[in-house]
């Protein structure tokens, strides 16, 4: 299998591989702001899975005064809407949505980062599995770009404390007809309350802006400030999401 290496030439954002890899991903996130793998999922499947995740809008959780929408419920949007108990309480509920929408999705989501890092990866268990981001066209997302953030929301104080290795995997199903593509900084968690930008953040050029194509998959450390850019036209962004901690070398626990 192909191992995963900076392109040449390549901007510092991000490394590339072409198809194959061969578990040594987290080791490429240490010099690396973002992992890409083009072409994942073959763009017919994905324009499949996007028309079902689409087709299904009575099944999708609304989320932020229905700012946002997902297939399977996230467990970010639940916290930061107090709403954790629902997430908990329908975890099994989440799944079985998922699982009727997108046939094995959840389990070939998890193979792909197990792939990545080498690595079993399991459910975490009462916690919901993988699922879809739906950002419209017209949204809040689109006209101002998402929060700057950190994605360390289902990480535990101790893991925080303990820098446990966290990744976020996202395939893209549906880009945007413009823009939306994932603004990434240096910046590494520190410890600070907020994830506003510093002056030096704000400098331009500090961030760098990784594009998508339809099928390509990206890998965080979940510790990497990011944001979605704003975009424009007529079509929703769509992506698969996946966060995971690591519980030894060779395992890892993920959920949504």
């Amino acid at each position: 299998m192909g191992g995963l290496a900076a392109r040449r030439g390549a901007a510092p954002v991000s490394a590339f591989v072409e198809g194959a890899v061969d578990g040594a991903a987290l080791e490429s996130l240490a010099n690396h702001r973002a992992l890409r793998v083009t072409g994942c999922w073959p763009e017919p499947q994905c324009e499949a899975m996007t028309a079902r995740v689409l087709a299904a809008r009575g099944s999708l959780t609304p989320a932020f005064n229905a700012e946002q929408f997902s297939l399977g419920r996230a467990f970010y949007t639940h916290l930061e809407s107090a709403a954790t108990r629902a997430y908990f309480a329908h975890a099994a509920e989440s799944d079985a949505t998922v699982e009727a929408v997108l046939p094995g999705f959840q389990h070939t989501l998890r193979g792909l980062l197990g792939a990545l890092l080498g690595a079993e990866v399991r459910p975490r268990r009462g916690w919901c599995g993988p699922g879809v981001h739906v950002f419209d066209p017209g949204s809040k997302v689109a006209r101002l770009g998402g929060v700057v953030h950190f994605d360390l929301e289902g990480l535990s104080a101790w893991q925080r404390a303990q820098r446990v290795p966290a990744v976020t995997l996202v395939v893209m199903l549906q880009t945007a007809s413009r823009g939306g593509g994932l603004r990434l900084w240096p910046t590494r968690y520190d410890g600070r309350d907020e994830a506003g930008l510093t002056p030096d953040e704000r400098a331009p050029g500090a961030a760098e802006t990784l594009s998508y194509g339809v099928g390509d998959l990206v890998l965080i450390e979940s510790r990497r400030l990011h944001q979605i850019e704003p975009f424009g036209g007529d079509r929703a962004r769509v992506s698969a999401t996946l966060h995971a901690a690591q519980i030894d070398r060779r395992t890892w626990e993920s959920w949504f």
